[in-house]
C-alpha cells in the first residue's frame, strides 16, 4: 500500500446554496462535492502539484465504451505521444479497495491499456506497472512521469 500525503494539496471550495462545491482544474468547472469527487480532487492534486505530471496530458471522467456498455473513468494521465500512461480508479472514502475494485479497474483497462494503474480511496493507495502481463508488479510509490 502507498500512503498519500494530501497535506499540501489545496482544493478550492465554496458554498452554493446548501451544498459544497469544488472547482476541477481539469474540466474546468464546479462540481457538487462528493466524498468520491474528495478523493479523485485530491489525488488529481497530488499528481499536479507533487508529481507534476502535466496537466494538459490529464482526462477526467470520459466515457469509455467497455463491451456493450458505455462507462466512465475517473483519471487517464497521457504519456507525450498522447497514449495512455496511468488510469486511476478513485472511491469515496468508505468504500474499501478489494477485488472487486481491481476487476472494475480491469475492466476499463481492457480499452485503455495503460502503463500504470491507480486504485485509492484516500485512505488506501495502490499502484501497479501494468506493462508486466503475466504478474501484476504492485508499486512502492506513485511512478515519476517521464518527461
Amino acid at each position: 500500500m502507498i500512503d498519500l500525503d494530501f497535506s499540501n494539496c489545496k482544493l478550492n471550495l465554496r458554498m452554493e446554496g446548501e451544498k459544497t462545491t469544488i472547482f476541477d482544474p481539469i474540466r474546468k468547472k464546479w462540481l457538487v462535492l462528493t466524498p468520491e469527487e474528495h478523493v479523485r480532487q485530491y489525488t488529481l492534486q497530488f499528481m499536479m502539484s507533487v508529481l507534476h505530471y502535466p496537466v494538459a496530458l490529464i482526462a477526467v471522467e470520459k466515457t469509455i465504451s467497455v463491451g456493450a456498455m458505455k462507462k466512465r473513468f475517473d483519471i487517464v494521465v497521457y504519456n507525450r505521444n498522447h497514449e495512455p500512461w496511468l488510469l486511476a480508479e478513485c472511491k469515496a472514502p468508505e468504500v474499501e479497495i478489494t477485488e472487486t475494485t481491481l476487476h472494475q479497474l480491469l475492466n476499463y483497462q481492457r480499452t485503455i491499456r495503460s502503463d500504470y494503474w491507480l486504485l485509492t480511496n484516500g485512505h488506501q493507495t495502490y499502484c501497479a506497472d501494468a506493462r508486466l502481463v503475466e504478474n501484476i508488479c504492485w508499486l512502492q510509490s506513485l511512478p515519476a512521469y517521464e518527461f
